[in-house]
């Protein structure tokens, strides 16, 4: 067996829950991945610093420039001392620095310069930002090359894992039927709507099965997070939205299947676990051994599939319609979401007028082709600011 290549690797979002668990896996396996760079929001500097302390980062960066002292401090009592970047440019630079693969784990639309960044600078993408993909489809399209972007997302690095069994030549789009992204359900699970008029933040962010950030933990629970992943895969492997299916699957062991034309389903199976699909997204295409447990096939399990109740749950049917919008219209979606999830954690928006707000800002944009950076950012602005509109004075 030949010993595996050792690979650089810059982690963008490094003090969040991917980012962290990335490191996690960087670390167990010393002979496979080095860290070559680190950002984050700047939030948590103390954190970062120790990271860099431990990983050895030859350059860190924050989006908060006023995060730099802090930063800087820690670095110090961390007895690390990488170079420094600041702002949104600090770590558009980290993305393109040298290395070999870049993770990209920025929570929301802030990750698409870092995309697009390191697409062009020709690294391997690990994409768990599926806010760039969604925000900017064409232009993320348009630069990455075959192979080039590798999914991060558990529901896509199924899928991809199921294409692989599409021929003997690897990815044959032919003799593939449809793609089946399958949904735990979230917190509110055979709800109905009504059910779930005085749902609370504390409530919406308790998930049965993941341990995720808040914002996506609250896009799992009103279903918005799998209406992203249902555009993602549309823009991913080059399926219609009528080839694209959500089941729900409340134990989270099957995180997707493909279903062939000759009526055979492969599906990708194993605990829920990120640092599995990170793995394998920093190794692709190699598998890194022993990543995660796998499933203990001596003890008995159930594991059901549900259909998806579109009238408890209408973010995913609003996803494919501005997925077959296209252009800037699911810029539109996410930013507004963005606001809309923002604005129920401090109290100002009910639960269901999250997607009800969402649905609003869709139905009053006019689309336009997404045909460059600056046309992207000015409707993910227009509806950031949109949604502040719609939300303001609205309580739970």
């Amino acid at each position: 067996m030949r010993a595996p290549t050792l690979r650089s690797v810059t982690v963008l979002g490094s003090t969040g829950s991917v980012g962290t668990q990335a490191l996690d896996v960087i670390a167990a396996n010393p002979d496979r991945f080095r860290v070559a760079g680190l950002a984050a929001g700047g939030g948590r500097a103390d954190l970062l610093a120790r990271q860099a302390a431990e990983s050895g980062a030859e350059v860190v960066a924050v989006a908060d420039p006023a995060a730099v002292p802090a930063l800087r401090e820690a670095l110090a009592a961390h007895g690390a001392s990488p170079e420094v970047l600041a702002g949104a440019d600090g770590v558009a630079e980290v993305a393109g620095r040298p290395c070999d693969t870049v993770l990209n784990a920025i929570t929301g639309a802030l990750g698409l310069t870092s995309t697009l960044v390191a697409l062009d600078a020709g690294r391997m993408l690990a994409l768990a930002n599926k806010e760039s993909l969604i925000v900017g489809g064409p232009l993320v399209k348009r630069l990455a090359r075959p192979g080039q972007l590798v999914p991060v997302d558990s529901e896509h690095s199924a899928l991809q894992q199921c294409l692989w069994a599409s021929g003997p030549r690897g990815h044959d789009p032919g003799a593939v039927k449809r793609l089946v992204v399958t949904a735990s359900g979230g917190p509110f699970r055979g709800r109905t709507r009504a059910e779930m008029t005085g749902v609370t933040p504390e409530m919406a962010l308790a998930h049965p099965t993941w341990s995720m950030g808040p914002v996506i933990t609250i896009n799992s629970a009103t279903l918005v997070n799998k209406g992203l992943e249902v555009i993602e895969a549309h823009l991913l492997f080059d399926l219609g939205f009528d080839r694209i299916e959500v089941v729900v699957h409340p134990q989270s062991i099957i995180h997707s299947m493909v279903e062939y034309i000759d009526g055979s389903t492969i599906a990708q199976a194993s605990p829920p676990d990120m640092r599995l699909p990170i793995a394998l997204a920093l190794g692709h295409p190699e598998r890194v051994p022993a990543a995660t447990p796998p499933v203990d096939w001596t003890r008995a399990h159930t594991w059901t599939f549900e259909p998806l109740d579109d009238a408890a749950f209408p973010a995913v049917a609003l996803a494919r319609h501005v997925g077959s919008a296209g252009g800037t219209a699911p810029a539109v979606y996410n930013a507004a979401n963005e606001v809309c999830v923002e604005a129920f954690v401090k109290g100002g928006l009910p639960f269901l007028g999250i997607v009800d707000t969402v649905a609003k800002v869709v139905e009053e944009h006019q689309v336009t082709p997404a045909g460059s950076v600056e046309e992207v950012l000015a409707a993910d602005a227009w509806a950031r600011a949109r949604a502040a509109e719609l939300t303001a004075g609205q309580s739970r």
